[in-house]
């Protein structure tokens, strides 16, 4: 049994890298990190869809963030403004637009610093699209 949240990110793209990065050395969240291409997705109880389309934050019980509340709950496991501003972000209706912003940044990180081509979330993967 897992006694921390796991963080698991997209390792294929480079703005997602470089996020994380950034959050291990400045934020320091109290989580494992990996990438959902190194992650034992089954073992974790999510679907390798889900974890295309967000970045997840897991608890040690099993459930599931994702988006811009794993981003909350990576934010509120750190110790100071890092832990206000995750609590922050999981208030109604910061919460919404938190949602809506992260979205706007996951349907575009092939266009940010660090973003590939490759990092383009394709539209037949994207829930909620037929």
């Amino acid at each position: 049994m897992r006694t921390q949240p796991v963080l698991v990110f997209d390792g294929d793209c480079g703005f997602c890298t470089a996020s994380v990065s950034f959050a291990q050395r400045w934020i320091k969240p109290r989580c494992d990190v990996t990438s959902r291409q190194c992650a034992r997705l089954d073992a974790l109880g999510v679907s390798r869809e889900r974890a295309e389309y967000e970045a997840l934050w897991i608890t040690p019980a099993g459930t599931v963030y994702g988006g811009a509340q794993a981003v909350a709950k990576l934010l509120s496991s750190a110790r100071g403004g890092w832990a206000v501003l995750g609590a922050v972000l999981q208030l109604a209706p910061i919460r919404w637009a938190a949602h809506g912003i992260y979205r706007v940044i996951a349907h575009n990180r092939h266009r940010l610093p660090g973003g590939t081509p490759t990092c383009a979330l394709p539209a037949d993967r994207e829930p909620g699209r037929d």
